[in-house]
């Protein structure tokens, strides 16, 4: 029961094909149709064979790097079998998500970042194991590392004077400093400082009714009140106060100048209600990635401007009634589904009369008929045994390949073969003399000599 049961959080197979390897996802939701089905999204991860050959190189490159940084086993360890199906095991993670019937789910699996002290053998022993430590991006074609980095050094680091002596004067270049802007130590009392906020607050207010883009914006006594007790008024009086050492007299007079009093807006008065709901917009479909935002929906305004917004914003009623919109909205997904094992009929298996291979299925529904001798005498295409329960045809169906029960597990679900093909070794080449007689005779009796044959389909399947 807990096996057929899938919940948000797992990493799954799916099937959109019954010849083709399994998609391996990770559930983000389950969300129920209309209809009564239940979809899952997911986030999708790719194979070795979905990406092209140029970033195959790159994979291998980085893969080659990291093995040098390894502490534990490494590559040079393994059997050549073993770095074969290795890179069956790996994975690359994308930003893409997709959307798919929740019954196309064929099993749970495990998905996990490479892990540079542990040893590279750990995930061939573990049955439905994975693991990725590169993202690979669909639109652009490209590789990127997934890791975190340790920010060290004079980027990311301020470097410490020691301490200055008693009397000694301080060498380094002032301008090149930051710039105070308030002392703790200053003559005024708690209370005066309070009551001249007070004062800034009532001239920011009547700052507002003399503004005639305020009074829209602010149509209310209470509202522009509340607009002029923002934190940008607080910075502004205490900013006046300081750059005049803390004097009263002169601070106030310089909150009311000759022209009038002075406005002062932050970014929450600044954007208009349709730049807000544009910014809500965007913050759904992209999260906090600023530069996206600013690219694609509000491209007239400074990053800083948005950053500031967004920070303001939180602070905001509305931000706090979708965050409980958002919340109501998760407890009403679905948190789990069940899935019943998937047993029908495969149609790439072979069918049987009295015990002997007599038709293959073609992944695509058309029939074909074997020779008897020749289903016989044709081993499986990836462990070259004789001998099997099931048989499965594999590869196009004028090629009349076949693989076993075991290693049409193993392909449905690492998109590979057990063995490396003549393709990718290169080395495993029969006699010369035999395989040139088998090909001539047309017989496969010979299992090297129909591998031989085989080589073009070989590359088709990758």
């Amino acid at each position: 029961m807990a096996a057929n049961m899938y919940r948000v959080g797992d990493y799954v197979y799916f099937e959109n094909s019954s010849s083709n390897p399994y998609l391996i996802r990770r559930i983000e939701e389950l969300n129920k149709t209309v209809t009564g089905t239940v979809e899952a999204k997911v986030i999708c991860f790719y194979r070795r064979r979905d990406i092209t050959n140029s970033l195959i190189v790159l994979a291998d490159k980085h893969a080659r790097e990291m093995e040098e940084e390894l502490e534990t086993t490494s590559l040079s360890d393994l059997t050549e079998k073993q770095r074969h199906q290795l890179k069956h095991r790996e994975i690359f993670l994308s930003r893409q998500y997709d959307s798919l019937p929740a019954t196309h789910i064929r099993g749970k699996c495990s998905v996990s970042l490479l892990n540079e002290t542990g040893s590279m053998g750990s995930y061939l022993e573990k049955e439905d194991s994975f693991f990725y430590f590169l993202v690979y991006d669909p639109s652009q074609k490209t590789l990127l590392a997934d890791k975190g980095e340790i920010r060290v050094g004079t980027r990311y680091q301020a470097d410490i004077s020691d301490m200055l002596n008693e009397g000694e004067s301080d060498s380094r270049d002032q301008s090149k400093m930051e710039v105070k802007i308030w002392d703790p130590d200053n003559p005024l009392n708690d209370r005066q400082i309070e009551q001249f906020l007070v004062v800034a607050c009532a001239v920011g207010t009547f700052a507002r009714a003399l503004d005639c883009s305020s009074s829209v914006r602010q149509p209310s006594l209470h509202m522009s009140a509340a607009a002029a007790s923002r934190d940008i008024t607080l910075f502004h009086a205490m900013n006046t106060l300081h750059k005049h050492n803390y004097d009263l007299t002169q601070a106030i007079n310089i909150l009311v100048p000759q022209g009038g009093p002075i406005l002062c807006r932050d970014e929450m008065e600044e954007w208009s209600a349709s730049e807000a709901n544009l910014f809500e917009e965007a913050l759904e479909k992209y999260g906090k990635d600023f530069n996206d935002i600013r690219q694609d929906f509000l491209p007239w305004k400074s990053l800083t401007s948005i950053i500031e917004y967004y920070y303001m914003w939180k602070t905001t009623d509305r931000y706090v009634q979708q965050k409980r919109l958002k919340a109501a909205e998760v407890e009403s997904k679905l948190k789990q589904v069940y899935i019943p094992t998937y047993n029908k009929p495969n149609p790439n298996q072979i069918s049987t009369i009295n015990g002997k291979p007599a038709v293959v299925n073609g992944p695509v529904g058309e029939m074909i008929h074997q020779n008897q001798n020749s289903s016989v005498c044709r081993p499986c295409e990836s462990c070259y045994a004789t001998q099997s329960q099931q048989w499965f045809s594999w590869g196009p169906p004028t090629m009349q390949c076949r693989l076993c029960a075991l290693c049409w597990i193993y392909w449905k679900k690492y998109g590979g073969l057990k063995k490396r093909t003549r393709t990718e070794a290169e080395k495993m080449s029969p006699p010369h003399d035999v395989s040139i007689t088998a090909m001539k005779e047309g017989s496969l009796s010979w299992p090297g000599s129909h591998r031989e044959q085989m080589k073009g389909g070989r590359k088709i399947l990758g």
